[in-house]
């Protein structure tokens, strides 16, 4: 019996009503009797969490009650993991000053502080201004994270945004660098990114809507009360979202739209801001692109005419149509480009294939191509873009799971490495005390999904250790391999951590997200069961000696594994899990569901995708059976996986299944899908999911010391 089971004979959880609720969509009758936790007001709720209902609000708290009852034991060991994992924190750290014309911007923690600080020194060296101190900001809030900083051209001004609520509106202020005064203006609502114009006298944002979706650009001339604002764009397309950013040269406002296979873009003019945005090329159904700009001309990131893993074609600025789109790098079946960036005199691409990252550098006035390479068999790497557009220097991230963050300066007409920072891990780290490495599983139609790994360099292989397998497999995100010091705490007490890069991100390629994605979903699914199965083959663990991890679409994933192949796990942590897929995708008032339609299908529309969805969505199919230990955690204001998705999972398991378990929720009842606030307090959450995973293994006594 392991230890999780052990302490659940005298325990009485929380029993949700059975309110009964039925529903019929093309023929097919579905019951929902745990629909009741929906509150009816759900967005005045991520407004303003007090005003939740009663009884959603009292079953929550039994909920939170009853975890903390069987995890209240564990209270010990989670403070050993907090201070162990904030003793690899450098308290007062900071970035690598970002040199823009006479002045280098920065952030930078205090010693003890949550939230960071905005600041900038002169661009030779000189003392620092801080202009925004997020611990004082926050001083006033139970939560608060920025949402953006961008200083004004003329370096005069910074607007800044941020959420005091958890529920991702963003609200836009302008402070002055001289004095550190915050104006009149109050921008409210907003997706907390700003583009300047260039004149420095009002600027460019995204406005949420009442379903909490950007779908609306607008301009505020400082001074002016919101309610002056000038609608300059609006989405038609409730399935679409739009985005802004500054172009790369700085000339252009790009207004970026798009859902997750067609995208489209326009550009404003900063010079005249007061002109209507252009059109690049018009949407079409699966084809999406990205503009960077330099001079006369557009350098396009494109899947268009079946480059699967993208190319990069040019255009000219006056003439961006799609017939004038000419190839300059072809597509490359298997190599994936995941973005470019562009300089005065160079074409900067990240790409990857076979799961691993590169950096290509393309000298633009002589063609010549190089790559920045590295040596580890599993490791991260990132472009880290810059404010100046006439420059030969390329800022770049590296890590592994061994290795902690190291940024460089790379000249990209010399062609040398400076490195200017590298993560600091104040209470020691040796990566040759670790060992990083990758394996192959094969799944059940023979594709080869790779695994990376992370364990002491004292490790034995003898398929006794404990192991946390964490995945995501969606919206073609990556699982990058790098450095993150708190699994140092697992793998410090003999865990072997490992990442499952499966179907549904572009580990490998495009076509890897393709397969993994609406009627192929269960892809993503049968992927982590078999690394799980490959990983007991290869001896670095057993099964019911693994805990499966993962958050959002992840969360979904371990749902899903959990009715699929719950008897290969001892737990099961789903953090803000997408559990409720069939409900949540019939329900176009949710912030995030008509845009999600191309990710899982419209199952209002479609009876195909109906009965897809159904038959894989981890509320719809929990089943009469034994479950590993599960914890699911959850935010009450989290627009993205609403609260009452893991609390009508945690309902229904606990009243079908048949042993196992147990099976916990916990809400946070102040925050959002990024949980706790502040780098510390998140901290805490860290320190649940490693306990429960200790304890779910039998060994959280021992975890404590």
């Amino acid at each position: 019996m392991t230890q999780a089971n052990s302490k659940t004979a005298s325990q009485s959880p929380p029993v949700a009503p059975r309110r009964q609720h039925w529903f019929s969509r093309h023929g097919i009758t579905v019951s929902d009797d745990y629909a009741w936790l929906r509150d009816e007001n759900w967005q005045e709720v991520l407004r303003d969490p007090e005003v939740l209902n009663g009884d959603i609000r009292s079953y929550l708290e039994a909920e939170n009650g009853y975890t903390e009852s069987l995890l209240g034991h564990t209270g010990a060991l989670q403070k050993t993991l907090v201070a162990e994992m904030r003793r690899r924190i450098k308290e007062d750290d900071s970035s690598v000053p970002s040199p823009d014309g006479p002045y280098a911007y920065f952030r930078k923690f205090r010693e003890g502080g949550q939230h960071e600080l905005f600041g900038r020194m002169p661009r030779g060296g000189g003392d620092a201004t801080i202009v925004l101190d997020g611990d004082a900001l926050a001083a006033a809030h139970d939560y608060f994270r920025f949402g953006g900083s961008r200083h004004s051209h003329d370096h005069k001004l910074v607007a800044w945004s941020a959420d005091v609520k958890g529920s991702e509106y963003f609200t836009i202020r302008v402070r002055d660098w001289d004095g550190g005064r915050d104006h009149d203006d109050v921008v409210e609502e907003t997706d907390g990114g700003v583009v300047w114009s260039a004149d420095c006298k009002g600027f460019f944002y995204v406005k949420l809507d009442d379903n909490h979706r950007p779908m609306q650009v607008w301009r505020h001339r400082l001074g002016t009360a919101q309610a002056d604002d000038i609608l300059i764009y609006e989405e038609q397309d409730a399935g679409w979202f739009t985005h802004l950013h500054e172009s790369t040269s700085g000339r252009f406002c790009v207004i970026a739209g798009g859902d997750h296979e067609t995208s489209e873009q326009r550009l404003i003019d900063l010079a005249d801001p007061d002109a209507a945005p252009r059109l690049i090329a018009r949407r079409e159904t699966g084809v999406q692109y990205s503009i960077a700009d330099r001079g006369d001309e557009l350098f396009i990131l494109t899947n268009l005419d079946g480059a699967i893993d993208f190319k990069i074609v040019t255009a000219p600025l006056a003439s961006p149509a799609r017939e004038n789109w000419r190839d300059l790098i072809p597509h490359r079946a298997g190599t994936y480009i995941i973005d470019h960036d562009l300089y005065s005199g160079h074409l900067v691409r990240l790409e990857r294939a076979n799961a691993l990252p590169a950096i290509v550098i393309r000298d633009l006035t002589s063609g010549e191509e190089h790559a920045i390479a590295f040596d580890e068999a599993a490791y991260s790497l990132d472009t880290m873009g810059s404010y100046e557009f006439d420059s030969t220097n390329l800022r770049f991230s590296y890590s592994s799971m061994t290795t902690p963050s190291e940024v460089y300066d790379y000249d990209m007409a010399t062609r040398t490495r400076t490195l200017r920072k590298r993560q600091e891990i104040p209470s020691g780290h040796d990566p040759a005390d670790y060992v990083t490495t990758r394996i192959m599983a094969t799944s059940h139609d023979g594709a080869e999904v790779p695994i990376s790994l992370l364990h002491r360099r004292d490790f034995r292989r003898d398929g006794r250790a404990p192991l946390l397998l964490y995945g995501y497999g969606s919206y073609g995100m990556a699982m990058p391999a790098s450095f993150n010091a708190n699994r140092l705490s697992l793998a410090d007490r003999g865990f072997v951590y490992a990442i499952a890069h499966i179907r549904g991100g572009t580990d490998k390629g495009w076509g890897w997200y393709l397969d993994g994605k609406r009627d192929k979903k269960t892809n993503s699914f049968d992927d982590f069961a078999a690394c799980a199965r490959a990983l007991c083959e290869a001896n670095y663990t057993a099964a019911k000696r693994i805990v499966g991890h993962g958050g959002s679409a992840g969360g979904m994933l371990m749902g899903a594994v959990a009715n699929r192949a719950g008897e290969l796990f001892a737990g099961i942590v789903a953090e803000v899990p997408f559990v409720d897929v069939l409900n949540t995708m019939l329900d176009d008032t949710l912030p995030l569901t008509p845009p999600e339609w191309p990710e899982w299908g419209n199952p209002i529309e479609s009876e195909k995708d109906f009965r897809t969805i159904l038959a894989y969505s981890p509320y719809d199919n929990v089943a009469a059976k034994d479950y590993p230990a599960i914890l699911a955690m959850a935010g009450l204001t989290d627009p993205r996986v609403t609260y009452w998705e893991p609390a009508k999972w945690i309902a229904r398991l606990r009243a079908t299944m048949t042993g196992g378990g147990p099976v916990l929720l916990r809400t946070n009842m102040g925050a959002g899908h990024g949980g706790a606030s502040g780098r510390f307090n998140r901290l805490d959450e860290v320190a649940i999911v490693y306990a429960f995973a200790l304890w779910a293994v039998g060994m959280a006594d021992k975890g404590a010391v």
